[in-house]
């Protein structure tokens, strides 16, 4: 275990750990699930743009939760983040993040065999 190495091998120790994660950036290839086929009904396409706005919803109540609050720039440090604020008000650049994600994953869904329907 760890903590049974001596300062060099702890070192040693971290050395291949930075080395691996390394190589593991280098070598990692995303692979998604396959989409292309897929076409999204109209009624799914019209969700996106609510679902894209409670993905927001949901990030800024967990980084709220976890003491973060709003901020001219991000700061990881002191918790600060322009980008929370109400979907509406964000810029279009990152309301596009949230409709590639949820338009990624309703996509997945359909591509899966599973379909969306409202009651």
């Amino acid at each position: 275990m760890h903590e049974d190495l001596d300062e060099a091998g702890k070192a040693w120790d971290r050395e291949n750990a930075d080395i691996f994660r390394i190589r593991m950036a280098v070598t990692y290839r995303p692979n998604p699930i396959d989409t292309s086929s897929v076409t999204l009904p109209p009624e799914l396409v019209a969700l996106t743009e609510r679902l894209a706005e409670n993905a927001h919803e949901l990030w800024a109540a967990q980084r709220l939760a976890d003491g973060w609050t709003p901020g001219p720039q991000r700061d990881d440090a002191a918790k600060k983040h322009p980008c929370l604020v109400p979907y509406a008000e964000l810029p279009e650049s990152e309301k596009e993040y949230d409709r590639i994600a949820v338009r990624g994953a309703l996509l997945a869904i359909v591509a899966l065999g599973y379909r969306v329907g409202k009651k």
